[in-house]
């Protein structure tokens, strides 16, 4: 390893070993030393391709799921000294793997005589292929029809639809190791091609599609745009980031329980769910057949607008009234920072010359559970023998799950079907023809480092909403028009069904309202 000190001084005491402490941490994966190796306080900065982190806790907090460096080796270190106590590192690193990473930090002496790191700045070598994000990319993989309105788009393909010459892996290594070579390329993807758009990959997913925080043991967790150091949302992960990080400008995914609409509240995109049936699922893998459908993602409503008439060509098309509802119930299943976002929106669209009036919707906690336990018993007859015969190859969160969808009997699915039912033509009676202002989830994205009770407890405040579409099969549009202190929320629109084309351009006119509160009235545009 070559030290140089500038100027030809002499590097101040502690300072080189302090820098080697901190590779060394990096190749153990000691997230306690790294943690340490930073200065503590709200101030302190590390940035790299995925984003910029503030604050010590965060920077401790991403690690956590993130897993180690690996091992790699210190060719060179440049000192530039800037007074007696602090100093610009800049080490040139060579990964066992290949290629040459670049760290600049800068480090400070505190009281105590120990070297810490204030801020920093990591450039690893470019991968050929981000795993987290992609499965397998072309150039296109496969190019769309020659002209059409999504002429020029490209497409990010959740790894659950068929692609004529590839695999569908689910999120499953091991499942990707078994399955064959699909010779027909499902309905849908085939829609935005014949629209002119390309695909241009198979994007990740959530083993089996069955979460909705975009964690993949088997892959590693895409990073979030939005909110580095955050989880992604998922199950439709992959297409939401590399629609986020404009690598795609389409998104195709799935959605049974929020799956579209988490991962775009997550990340500040539009996402689509549309009435349940209304888009083809021949030939894609399943999870709860009552309830999976296919949607998209984008990074604006016009580019929305077009993807579904694309996507729902020759679909009939069904109006709404117009009137816009809020479901105050729904509210207390969410984190303050979104109640406050939420109410805040509203006021702007009252004040823009919107009226939206309350709705009483049944309880949450039962919305859930008969959303969950129908969706299980659907889970294990879609999949579970597969789960059965593999015992080991899912993260234990997804392992849990299918553990439990096991063990429903008959009779509980069909208690939870009659549930399911009642609640379903109450929430059709409640809101009719207009369309449901609601979160799209209870928060913003949950931390990297948050625990596995966190997780699951957003889980299923978010769940307990999303059930709203789920259980009467209405379209829902995920539009980012929340900001709170801790990153975007999805105001979600839930309409009749049929009304997709109507919620995009409510969604489009909510838009113009809240970022010119105040100048548009919504009276003949909702």
């Amino acid at each position: 390893m070559t030290i140089i000190v500038e100027g030809g001084a002499a590097a101040p005491e502690g300072l080189v070993e302090a820098v080697l402490a901190y590779e060394a941490a990096l190749a153990e994966d000691d997230v306690a030393a790294l943690a340490a190796a930073f200065e503590p306080g709200p101030a302190t900065v590390r940035g790299d391709r995925d984003g910029l982190l503030v604050g010590h806790d965060r920077i401790a907090g991403f690690r956590s799921r993130r897993g180690g460096a690996g091992t790699r080796e210190v060719r060179e270190l440049r000192i530039h000294l800037a007074g007696d106590d602090a100093a610009l590192v800049t080490t040139v690193n060579v990964p066992s793997r290949g290629g040459r990473g670049l760290v600049t930090q800068l480090w400070r002496r505190g009281a105590d005589g120990a070297w810490r790191v204030a801020a920093a700045h990591v450039t690893a070598p470019a991968p050929a292929l981000d795993t987290r994000i992609w499965r397998v990319v072309g150039t296109p993989l496969v190019a769309g029809a020659p002209d059409g309105p999504l002429a020029g788009e490209t497409v990010a393909v959740k790894d659950l639809f068929a692609i004529a010459g590839q695999r569908i892996g689910i999120g499953v290594r091991a499942y990707l190791d078994e399955a064959p070579i699909e010779p027909e390329t499902a309905p849908a993807v085939q829609a935005l091609l014949d629209a002119g758009a390309s695909v241009l990959g198979i994007a990740q997913t959530d083993q089996f599609a069955y979460s909705v925080a975009g964690l993949n043991p088997d892959y590693g967790t895409p990073p979030n745009p939005a909110v580095p150091g955050a989880i992604p949302g998922g199950s439709s992960s992959g297409p939401a980031t590399a629609v986020a990080l404009g690598q795609a400008t389409i998104g195709l995914g799935t959605d049974t329980a929020g799956s579209i609409r988490v991962p775009a509240s997550y990340q500040g995109l539009w996402g689509l769910r549309p009435t349940h049936g209304a888009v083809s699922l021949a030939r894609v893998a399943p999870l709860a057949p009552r309830y999976d459908t296919a949607g998209w993602l984008t990074r604006d409503g016009e580019t929305m607008r077009r993807v579904a008439e694309a996507g729902l060509a020759g679909v009939p098309e069904a109006p709404t009234s117009g009137d816009l509802l809020a479901a105050p119930a729904v509210m207390m299943a969410c984190t303050p920072g979104v109640r406050d976002a939420f109410d805040s929106a509203l006021a702007a669209l009252h004040g823009s010359g919107a009226r939206v009036a309350p709705v009483d919707v049944p309880p949450l906690d039962d919305l859930l559970a008969a959303f969950r336990v129908t969706q299980q018993a659907e889970a294990w007859r879609a999949d579970g023998a597969w789960v059965e015969d593999h015992p080991g190859a899912l993260a234990p969160d997804v392992q849990e799950r299918f553990d439990l969808a096991r063990d429903v009997t008959p009779a509980q699915e069909e208690d939870a079907l009659a549930d399911a039912g009642l609640l379903a033509a109450r929430l059709e009676m409640e809101l009719g023809d207009a369309i449901l202002l609601i979160p799209a989830a209870a928060s913003s994205a949950p931390a990297l480092d948050a625990s596995d009770a966190e997780l699951e407890q957003r889980r299923r405040a978010t769940l307990s909403m999303t059930a709203i579409a789920g259980l009467t099969g209405r379209p829902a549009l995920s539009v980012p028009l929340l900001e709170t202190p801790d990153g975007p929320v999805g105001m979600c629109l839930v309409g009749p069904r049929g009304s997709e084309r109507a919620l995009v351009d409510a969604g489009l006119a909510l838009e113009a309202a809240l970022r010119n509160a105040g100048e548009t009235s919504l009276g003949h545009t909702v």
